[in-house]
């Protein structure tokens, strides 16, 4: 993973929805425990020095108000987020479509969208030099404000299989 052009791929899953009846599933909104979750990534990531420069967002309720929330914790130096349709019950493979067209001067990114995407996508990107704990920790259970950090020396448009070493998962509770 040597080298001075490693790029940040961060994949999160929206925090906690809640189930209101009679609500269109993208319209679903964040539960009281989402609302306590998302900060706390926004937190970490400000804390640990991952501040992504783009933001690549679900169009649903529940990953907006998550991307709010962590936004909102970064402070200033958060991006304006760029909402898609595409990742919307999106699965792994169009996740990373989305992301293969993204521009290279992106070096830090973070994609917020939902299972079982974001963890088909992280296990995919998973290199044999991905921290073993954490890959193992995602394979059996990606929850809510589950986040996967992953390096990576590929153009976004490369990104495709195995391409991306996970140094981190974190659960914030």
């Amino acid at each position: 993973m040597g080298g001075h052009h490693v790029k940040r791929l961060m994949i999160m899953r929206h925090a906690k929805a809640a189930w209101p009846t009679g609500v269109p599933d993208h319209e679903r909104p964040l539960a009281k425990r989402g609302h306590h979750e998302a900060p706390m990534v926004g937190r970490w990531m400000l804390k640990h020095g991952y501040v992504p420069d783009f933001i690549l967002c679900s169009s649903a309720l529940r990953t907006r108000q998550t991307c709010t929330w962590v936004c909102s914790e970064l402070g200033e130096k958060a991006p304006t987020p760029m909402l898609s349709d595409e990742l919307y019950a999106a699965p792994g493979s169009r996740i990373l479509r989305e992301i293969n067209h993204l521009p290279e001067g992106i070096t830090s990114l973070l994609v917020i969208a939902h299972m079982p995407g974001v963890q088909e996508l992280a296990m995919r990107l998973a290199s044999v030099e991905s921290d073993e704990e954490s890959v193992m920790d995602m394979a059996s259970h990606y929850p809510t404000s589950g986040l996967t950090v992953l390096e990576h020396t590929k153009s976004w448009a490369e990104l495709d299989g195995r391409d991306a070493k996970v140094t981190k998962f974190v659960v914030l509770r």
